[in-house]
């Protein structure tokens, strides 16, 4: 019979003493050790020794009330973590009544307008014991705002709480376009996040820059990189002008990447954007507090490579990429379902994803040893071949005055464009294999039973918030929105009118709209 390998309890989780053959397991092998400054190997000794990484899958859609049942499904999975996705029109500032967002309501995530929408999306769940991920950009500070509310409703301690809230608002120029407000607007709304949270939420990661979508987009793994840590560097800049001391502010920094395809491209590419980013915080900004060296950051498998053919074959990609999200030292993880790159998740589908995570977690000993990849020629060399390709990228960025103004200028835009249109090209010409598509194709291609948003729900929720806004004291409200849009005017930051506003009533869409009036509105052409 073969024996079971030795287990010890190692900070709150069971870690292997040795394999099934009896081979010692070490905590980490090679020089220099995870942990070490610039951190390439893991921003700690233990890394998942210590506990796993977070399992956040990333739920969302029709009302408030079904995405709050989808939410108690996943960590009855045993999901350690909420991610919230909001739909379009919420994503882009309008209420669900606005005419704009007729037929978007609940499409591709979650409705949320009103305060009551947030209560019935969190209801029942451990605000001060799960952390919560809000992918929201745009609109961050109302939902944010709105959280917060309901938090102190609960009488729950604000500096209880921990979670995310995206807040990344120079990506969606470049990648996904989901800006209301011009950069430099947009730009001095996330700082103010920043502000507020660093006196009043002080667990709260105030910002995740996300080079998820800009891989997304098209972008290359290099790009991804330099993009994404020319885009921080913006916000620090921003940060400090506004007279806030970096390692008040850096510790709570947080970044999204993309696991996409090549898996060992993949790894080499985390482990070179945590030194690179350990190198920028502590020696061009001066930070003196290890914390803010340290790059955290949550990752997600690459949508982007889904297939709507074969989606069977879609749950191996999705266990490839997460396992080199694992591999590279992600603090966080979202697995996509193998179907959608047709719909939304059904439940069978998000359970499957969720149980890859478990999987790679509790059974391949992935997690076993801190950067067991570390050492390796392959990885080291493109470590450092991504490392030295990304600061140059970095080099031209601060060369045309920053990531604000390269956004201004297209370059972002154009690098991203060029880079997407020759990877399809290689696809279409055969040089680039995608199973199912260009290769091993089949000529029946069975679709799994997908998840329906019942239209219905729209017509719902459309009814609700007429129902809130006749039930509010309009006074209150008219005197909030003039407050908010006074401290707009004068520069102040505007997390706490908002959050007064939101308290009195005030709707997503009514919040947009008095900025607008004030920061005006961004459109393609810029």
């Amino acid at each position: 019979m073969k024996k079971a390998p030795v287990r010890a309890k190692e900070a709150g989780r069971p870690v292997p003493l040795e394999t099934s053959s009896g081979i010692p397991i070490a905590p980490f092998y090679g020089d220099p050790a995870p942990g070490d400054f610039p951190y390439t190997r893991g921003i700690s000794r233990e890394m998942y020794r210590a506990r796993f990484w977070t399992m956040r899958q990333y739920a969302g859609f029709g009302s408030a009330r079904e995405s709050n049942r989808r939410y108690r499904y996943l960590l009855e999975q045993g999901q350690t973590g909420l991610s919230v996705a909001f739909d379009l029109p919420t994503q882009m500032g309008y209420d669900s009544d606005d005419p704009v967002a007729r037929g978007e309501v609940g499409r591709v995530g979650v409705a949320i307008s009103t305060l009551e929408d947030m209560r019935i999306l969190t209801e029942g769940l451990p605000l001060d014991r799960v952390s919560i991920s809000m992918t929201i950009n745009s609109t961050a500070s109302i939902l944010l705002a709105f959280l917060l509310a309901v938090a102190r409703e609960r009488g729950l301690r604000w500096d209880a709480l921990s979670g995310t809230v995206q807040n990344d608002l120079l990506k969606e120029y470049v990648a996904r376009g989901t800006y209301i407000f011009p950069p430099r607007a947009s730009l001095k709304l996330t700082t103010d996040v920043f502000e507020f949270c660093g006196k009043e939420v002080p667990r709260w990661n105030t910002i995740s820059v996300s080079g998820y979508h800009i891989r997304e987009a098209g972008s290359t793994a290099v790009q991804e990189v330099a993009f994404t840590l020319g885009n921080a560097i913006a916000y620090v800049e921003a940060a400090l002008a506004r007279g806030l001391a970096v390692d008040e502010f850096a510790p709570r920094i947080s970044f999204f990447f993309n696991a996409h395809s090549n898996f060992f491209e993949e790894v080499a590419k985390f482990r070179a954007a945590r030194s690179l980013w350990a190198e920028i915080v502590r020696d061009r900004f001066g930070a003196k507090d290890p914390r803010s060296w340290r790059l955290r950051f949550h990752a997600q498998t690459a949508g982007s490579t889904l297939t709507a053919q074969q989606t069977d074959v879609n749950a191996v990609r999705v266990t490839l990429q997460a396992l080199s999200a694992v591999l590279g030292g992600a603090s966080s993880l979202h697995t996509n379902a193998a179907d959608e790159a047709l719909a939304l998740p059904t439940e069978s589908s998000a359970r499957l994803a969720l149980r890859t995570q478990q999987v790679i977690a509790c059974e391949s000993g992935a997690a076993d040893v801190a950067d067991p990849l570390g050492g390796s020629y392959l990885v080291e060399a493109w470590t450092e071949e991504i490392r030295s390709r990304a600061r140059d990228l970095l080099r031209k960025i601060d060369g045309l005055g920053g990531a604000v103004a390269a956004i201004e200028q297209g370059f972002l835009a154009r690098e991203i464009e060029e880079a997407a249109y020759s990877a399809q090209r290689e696809v279409e010409e055969g040089r680039r294999t995608v199973v199912g598509v260009n290769a091993f194709r089949e000529e029946e291609d069975l679709r799994p039973p997908l998840l329906t948003i019942d239209p219905a729900i729209e017509r719902d929720q459309i009814e609700r918030l007429a129902a809130f806004k006749s039930r509010r004291d309009a006074a209150a409200v008219t005197t909030a929105l003039e407050a908010l849009e006074r401290d707009a005017r004068e520069d102040r930051n505007v997390m706490p009118a908002i959050l007064t506003g939101v308290t009195a009533g005030v709707t997503l869409g009514e919040v947009v709209a008095r900025l607008k009036s004030v920061y005006g509105e961004h459109g393609p052409g810029g």
